[in-house]
């Protein structure tokens, strides 16, 4: 059984805590979170033992014997000296994302948990989610020919952050869906932004409701991406167009969640005849994704093999890209190199 501590137990930490009580190879032996009610609120809703120590203290947990990992669900401002603390201490460790704030704070991270020999991995749940996982498979069979362009749509009304912009919010996980399914990382990025709500009239920073990204990976290819957090028109929506087809993951179709639309042109003289149309819903396997992230965690501590899928470089490659955009943002869209970065 691997002993594992659960860190923050908020919103998603909650769920954390759940899968990682029902996995047959672990033991949560300590719940930690600043703020007491919430340790009383997991205690009833879960039915703790009362060998599961809680507490709000980070220097409680050095007094367990044998802790073997923790899963660290608390604000991203919180990660690094956490993360860094919890991998000298030792632990194996899951992280929510994004992994830091700070790119070099990330490969710092990485580099630690190799010298350490400890796993490192970053909860980028939408990696496991099974149409992500079936998408991939479909791009990597070419099914869809020639690769040309992809775009994603993540809106909704609120919430509203008062500690990041839309783009550090939101982009995360359509960027995370485009690197998985081409298998690259971009080379350059851009971004423009609207700010609306929190001007620096009325806030601190000026905090951009409307981003629009666009991505551009070594192939050329590119991906262009819509994010906004005061639109009712909920959208989460990502697709990746080819010569032969277009390929769309869309949450907000529940009965179809991956589609394959067939489809090309052929030419006759100097037109262009659409042919072979048609429509496939892929199949796709169930399971819950995060519980899929939690599995895979305790198996990597188990085999000794850092996780491919999301690992703490997967998750640095990402904070880059964030952070290579946040520069273009601020320069009005201004192309950023990643290796700038």
């Amino acid at each position: 059984m691997i002993k594992i501590a659960v860190i923050g137990v908020g919103r998603w930490g909650v769920h954390l805590l759940r899968n990682f009580l029902a996995h047959p190879q672990v033991s949560v032996v300590a719940v930690l979170d600043p703020h007491a009610e919430r340790l009383t609120a997991v205690k009833q809703q879960f039915n703790l033992d009362e060998n599961v120590l809680l507490t709000t203290q980070w220097s409680a947990l050095q007094e367990i014997s044998d802790l073997a990992a923790v899963a660290i669900a608390t604000p991203a401002t919180t990660h690094y000296h956490l993360i860094k603390d919890a991998l000298q201490q030792g632990y194996h460790v899951l992280a929510e994302k994004p992994l830091t704030l700070d790119p070099k704070e990330s490969e710092e991270l990485c580099y630690l948990a190799e010298l350490q020999k400890l796993i490192l991995m970053v909860d980028h749940t939408y990696l496991f989610h099974p149409a992500v996982t079936a998408g991939k498979a479909v791009v990597e069979a070419n099914k869809l020919g020639e690769l040309r362009y992809g775009y994603a749509s993540r809106t909704h009304l609120g919430p509203v952050r008062q500690d990041v912009d839309a783009l550090w919010d939101l982009a995360i996980h359509d960027i995370a869906i485009f690197n998985n399914w081409l298998g690259q990382v971009p080379v350059k990025v851009q971004a423009t932004g609207t700010v609306w709500l929190q001007t620096a009239e009325n806030s601190p920073s000026d905090l951009a409701d409307l981003v629009w990204v666009t991505l551009t990976y070594p192939n050329n290819f590119q991906a262009y991406i819509h994010l906004c957090w005061l639109n009712p028109d909920k959208q989460r929506r990502l697709a990746v167009v080819g010569s032969l087809g277009s390929l769309i993951f869309d949450e907000m179709s529940p009965n179809a969640l991956l589609t394959l639309l067939h489809g090309e042109f052929e030419r006759q003289g100097n037109l262009f005849i659409p042919v072979n149309q048609s429509r496939e819903v892929i199949e796709l396997n169930p399971g819950e994704p995060l519980q899929q992230v939690c599995d895979r965690f305790i198996q990597s501590i188990i085999q000794d093999q850092p996780p491919l899928v999301s690992s703490g470089w997967v998750g640095t490659n990402l904070v880059k890209i964030l952070a290579a955009l946040t520069t273009s943002l601020t320069q009005g869209g201004k192309p950023v190199f990643l290796t700038d970065i």
